[in-house]
């Protein structure tokens, strides 16, 4: 009987092996039928480097536009000596559009040579890229760039080369490559209000280059690379690690070490301050730099970025070096997690959060915006394209606006109050629109050895750190900590749309030299259930700008501005408004020490003594964008 179970199963396995690999085969096939597929083209930088690149284009004679992915991702064929479907099913789809598809590994990764460093290679390797692809001749001389995450991170600083190929971009979850824009300075998503974002902790420990690896030979042939993709393809497989308790390790600076991962620009990166010039020499987009390309931003409301994403798409739309670029930028803001757009369902859920049907056509309208731009077909889809596709949470639809915030919204004060007992949601903490008169302040202790646990929220990239792993879920048994103060309004009677930049204003004293303030914007229903929106932090000593540390004295009331919360979401007649204050969300942001000190070499903080004052002079508030229609 056991012998038959074997072979039974032996049979199944075959079935499936084969159903999968005739599937894998068919699209092999399609390629074949339709496309030219010249696989580890090494494409020649400035200085002698080459990248590893795959090309796919229609067959027969003829000149293309080109739709080009530069990754710092594994692209390869092959893997474990399996077929990988995934990039060949991309290039499939756009050479039956009439396009070609380029896909690249960035310097210093899988099979492309030199040294990697994110967001460190050279501009110039972008530039490089299109000026080899647009030579081609089967090439029209026009290329668009296509990816989320990190392979968009890089589009707009090459972009600001302005190399005459360079027809259109769609950037989706770009925020890694934005670096000072307006209010914010996040330095490619490493900061948020100065306090350290801990995805890149857990990010590069599997992805920054290990220099003690072995590497191909220089000048290896296209030959020796497409054999030996088959059967290696340069990925290295680092020791599994718990991210809940790696996070955990002091000081900071050591945890990709002490979780046994490569050596390598983490342990500089983390030295830096947010003002450090190497911000300014890299990869990163800064205000300060042109930008002149007809762009189509993908931006999701739990984003690590979403602030800065729409900031971006905003400074982009003013400050393009031409009207043609001013007049066509377009931005789509999903209720989604990162890069997680064409996830949504009839029934899209955000962690524990239902937001109803956020589907949207993304392939119909990014073709069409190609089309448009690298083909020169003018098309009603790009021609009824609104500014700003929105999606307002709690009302559960899509909305178009000319201008983020809409022209509608405005700015509204909501104060933070209380008769000093607004510890946790059983506390007397208030929002209201009347200003408090009397300053009772709200004090709790923040101990760096017990930070306030991030619960879902805007994350990315952390493993297993955060729980829930980014999105909405109810608060509530959180709020009952001493350490977070909660501020609520009454219940509504009648409902509003929130949909914009919300800013906070926080007055705070301390008996440490430094900390930091956090707060979260929540929508309660009639359950009681709290539903996370957005959260932000502030370093308290960079209070007075990036490019100073100034310490707090005991005894002195101080007032901290953060940086902006970003949403679009509907509080129904019946909810609440809340806000959630305190001086930690771990791992989501680095545990601020106290001290004074550098914070990632030290493995001792102190315990804080924190009081949110509001009332007198003192008034802690938020600004919710009420949109009035």
């Amino acid at each position: 009987m056991k012998n038959l179970y074997n072979l039974f199963l032996t049979l199944l396995l075959v079935m499936v092996f084969s159903v999968s690999f005739s599937q894998e085969k068919s699209i092999i096939d399609r390629l074949d039928e339709v496309a030219i597929v010249d696989q580890k083209v090494m494409m020649p930088m400035r200085d002698g480097i080459r990248l590893a690149t795959d090309i796919y284009r229609p067959k027969g004679e003829g000149k293309y536009p080109i739709v080009f992915s530069r990754t710092p991702y594994n692209f390869n064929t092959w893997g474990n000596g399996e077929l990988n479907t995934r990039t060949m099913q991309t290039a499939l789809d756009w050479v039956k559009k009439g396009y070609a598809y380029v896909v690249q590994n960035e310097r210093g990764r899988y099979f492309s040579e030199g040294d990697w460093d994110i967001l460190g290679v050279p501009l110039t390797d972008g530039y490089d890229a299109f000026e080899w692809m647009s030579k081609q001749v089967w090439s029209n001389g026009k290329v668009g760039l296509l990816g989320c995450s990190s392979t968009a991170e890089w589009q707009m600083a090459v972009a600001s080369l302005d190399h005459p190929s360079l027809a259109a971009m769609v950037p989706q979850g770009f925020g890694a490559g934005v670096g000072k824009v307006g209010e914010f300075n996040e330095q490619g998503n490493w900061y948020r209000g100065g306090a350290g974002q801990m995805l890149f902790t857990a990010w590069l420990s599997g992805v920054q280059q290990d220099p003690m690896a072995p590497r191909l030979p220089k000048g290896i042939s296209q030959n020796d690379l497409l054999r030996l993709q088959r059967f290696y393809d340069m990925s290295p497989e680092y020791p599994k690690v718990d991210w809940k308790e790696g996070l955990s390790h002091l000081p900071v600076q050591d945890i990709i070490k002490a979780a046994h991962g490569p050596k390598g620009i983490y342990e500089e990166m983390i030295t830096r301050k947010p003002n450090d010039p190497k911000w300014f020499e890299g990869g990163l987009y800064h205000e300060n730099m042109p930008f002149d390309t007809p762009s189509f931003w993908f931006v999701s409301w739990f984003d690590v970025s979403t602030g800065p994403n729409i900031a971006l798409f905003n400074h982009a739309r003013e400050n393009a070096v031409s009207q043609m670029a001013r007049d066509n930028q377009y931005l789509v803001i999903a209720p989604v997690l990162h890069c997680s757009y064409t996830r949504a369902t009839e029934n899209t859920m955000v962690g524990d959060l239902s937001v109803g049907d956020a589907r949207l056509n993304y392939d119909e309208m990014i073709t069409a915006w190609f089309d448009k731009w690298l083909k020169s077909e003018d098309n009603e889809t790009v021609e009824e394209l609104p500014r700003i596709q929105y999606y307002t949470m709690g009302s559960n639809k899509w909305q178009t606006s000319e201008v983020w915030p809409p022209a509608e919204a405005v700015m509204t004060e909501l104060y933070l109050d209380s008769e000093g007992k607004a510890n946790t949601l059983n506390g007397d903490g208030i929002l209201s629109y009347k200003k408090p008169r009397k300053d009772t302040p709200d004090t709790f202790q923040y101990d760096p050895t017990n930070p306030v646990p991030s619960y879902g929220g805007n994350v990315c990239c952390t493993g297993n750190a955060i729980d829930g792993n980014g999105g909405s879920y109810d608060q509530s048994k959180m709020e009952e900590r001493e350490d977070i103060l909660v501020y609520t309004s009454d219940a509504l009677e009648e409902g509003i749309e929130v949909s914009g930049f919300i800013e906070s204003y926080l007055y705070l004293s301390s008996d440490a030299k430094d900390t930091d303030v956090t707060i979260k914007l929540i929508d309660v229903h009639p359950d009681g259930k709290a539903y996370n929106l957005d959260e932000t932090i502030q370093r308290v000593r960079y209070r007075e700008g990036y490019d100073k540390e100034v310490w707090m004295e005991e005894g002195k009331v101080y007032e901290v501005k953060m940086t902006p919360m970003s949403t679009s979401n509907y509080f129904d007649k019946g909810h609440k408004i809340r806000i959630e204050v305190s001086s930690s969300n771990f791992p989501r942001f680095d545990r601020n020490m106290n001290t004074g000190g550098n914070n990632f070499d030290e493995t001792e903080g102190v315990i804080a003594t924190n009081s949110i004052h509001h009332g007198g002079k003192n008034l802690s508030r938020i600004v919710l964008p009420i949109v009035k229609k």
